[in-house]
């Protein structure tokens, strides 16, 4: 055991990594001698149960109050046509699930004994079967939207009121012996389980747009929340989550009211929400927040690995902010030139193809080239009704000549 524990020092927590060059772990726990919270890298293995309870909480929450909560505020899901099953398209769909290229609607024209519109068709009713629904998106969102609100809330209480809040410089005044409050470390315990929750439940969650983007800001969070506890910059990290929950639960309500109809509503909040997005993620947290962590910390201590580390996940973060502001940004033309929102650019659209696919559905427009396009878009919907008769017919025939199993 003690031949363990000396590995995991050795290997896992390096003081040369951790720590700025000559302070130790004892260094950290002498700042809360007269008997404060001091961080322990151990406190946040309570974050793997936590994050399971999240499930379990979400599990709950969202056939208890977000389900109720969706038909009370008229949330409806899309009726879409469903397909008569064709052993040889559904195995195809299973594997790949994208657009058939030439050589694949070929071999499946060769096998299935269908023209490649049938196919395409057939495909394209598949697809639109596995899409979620309004109702799947609103819960999802509703649970996101009532943690984010209350982080910010427990966050801000808990900040509002400390020196750093206002001068960023005080992060490393005293650095390392600060003392942690306990306010401040279920605030890092919290959002950390929370995160691992997002991360746990990625492969059951709507896959979105921006699905690998989402996948690096988490894990990029976790690791950032990790490191910047072990080494005691709990100070920058508390003003780092305050700074990403401010306008998080602002989108999730946005997306909520979206999915509810209730235009006016998401397209304010969604306003509201850029413009505290735009502020906080380009103007506060680059030129305040990175700014203290690669300049002002010099004057505490010189560059060393660890350094490098919490600076590289920021500027991580700071590029994925960059990308969705752009995303963002185009929303913001199709609001002002538009005068609506239709879709949420940054994170609520399964794919480029279900994009496309959504557009078929010939939704009311104001303009007369957009009720002509409506319009024509229902004749196609037509037409592929009439091939979906024909090709479930020859679905039956094919299923039927199918030798029995014995």
């Amino acid at each position: 055991m003690d031949r363990l524990e000396e590995l995991v020092n050795q290997w896992i927590w390096r003081q040369d990594f951790w720590l700025p060059p000559g302070l130790t772990w004892k260094d950290i726990a002498e700042g809360t001698a007269d008997g404060g919270r001091h961080p322990v890298p151990r406190d946040l293995l309570l974050s793997v149960p936590l994050a399971l309870g999240f499930i379990a909480l979400r599990f709950v929450f969202e056939r208890v109050v977000a389900l109720p909560l969706s038909r009370r505020l008229g949330v409806r899901d899309r009726v879409w046509v469903r397909v008569m099953p064709v052993l040889k398209l559904e195995a195809f769909y299973l594997q790949k699930k994208q657009q058939p290229s030439q050589n694949d609607l070929l071999v499946l024209e060769k096998h299935c004994g269908l023209t490649p519109h049938q196919i395409q068709t057939w495909l394209r009713h598949r697809r639109n079967q596995d899409r979620p629904g309004n109702t799947r998106k609103f819960c999802e969102a509703s649970w996101r939207f009532v943690f984010y609100l209350m982080a910010f809330s427990a966050g801000l209480v808990s900040l509002i009121n400390t020196p750093w809040f206002w001068d960023h410089r005080e992060c490393w005044r005293g650095y390392p012996r600060q003392v942690v409050a306990e306010a401040q470390y279920w605030y890092y315990i919290v959002e950390l389980s929370f995160y691992l929750s997002l991360l746990l439940c990625v492969s059951v969650d709507i896959k979105r747009k921006d699905f690998k983007e989402q996948i690096i800001h988490h894990i990029a969070t976790i690791f950032l929340i990790t490191f910047s506890y072990c080494a005691n910059y709990v100070r920058v990290g508390t003003l780092v989550m305050l700074v990403h929950d401010s306008s998080d639960f602002l989108l999730e309500s946005a997306k909520m009211f979206s999915y509810a109809g209730w235009r006016k509503t998401c397209n304010t909040l969604f306003v509201v929400f850029t413009a505290v997005f735009l502020v906080t993620r380009l103007v506060v947290f680059p030129f305040r927040i990175i700014y203290t962590a690669v300049v002002d910390s010099l004057d505490v201590f010189p560059p060393y690995s660890g350094y490098y580390f919490l600076n590289g996940l920021l500027l991580v973060l700071q590029a994925l902010h960059i990308f969705w502001a752009w995303l963002i940004l185009r929303m913001v033309h199709k609001f002002v030139f538009l005068g609506k929102v239709e879709r949420d650019e940054r994170s609520d659209e399964e794919s480029e193809a279900d994009e496309e696919e959504e557009d078929e559905g010939g939704e009311e427009e104001h303009s007369c080239e957009q009720k002509k396009g409506a319009f024509n878009s229902k004749l196609v919907s037509l037409a592929d009704n009439c091939v979906l008769n024909n090709l479930t017919n020859q679905g039956r025939k094919m299923n039927s000549r199918m030798p029995k199993a014995r």
